[in-house]
């Protein structure tokens, strides 16, 4: 994700950190991403502005973030949400993946029980 954020935003965070949330969701946190720019929007209070802006550019380059994680997990990314609290400068990508075999058949038998 760092480097993704660097190319299509032309800044990557200062920290982030992915993991699974189940079997079949990715959350991706990223801190202290935003661009000059961007810090300067939120310093003039133009947090919506802001959030539109950078969901614009997420999904513009939505299949860039899908084919990353799918490359990487070797899994279909079945749902991908991106959001921004620019107050604090921290964004998330969450992916969904299609459910795996071996992982879809433990999580329903946890469910079961």
């Amino acid at each position: 994700m760092v480097q993704l954020y660097k190319r299509v935003f032309g800044r990557g965070p200062g920290r982030a950190s992915t993991h699974f949330a189940g079997p079949n969701t990715i959350i991706c946190t990223l801190e202290g991403s935003f661009t000059p720019a961007e810090r300067a929007m939120a310093e003039l209070g133009e947090h919506q502005r802001l959030r539109e802006t950078r969901l614009m550019f997420q999904h513009a380059r939505e299949d860039d973030f899908r084919e990353t994680v799918a490359r990487i997990t070797g899994r279909r990314v079945r749902a991908f949400v991106s959001g921004t609290d620019t107050h604090e400068d921290v964004s998330c990508e969450v992916y969904y993946l299609e459910p795996d075999g071996d992982a879809a058949t433990k999580a329903a038998d946890v469910v079961d029980e």
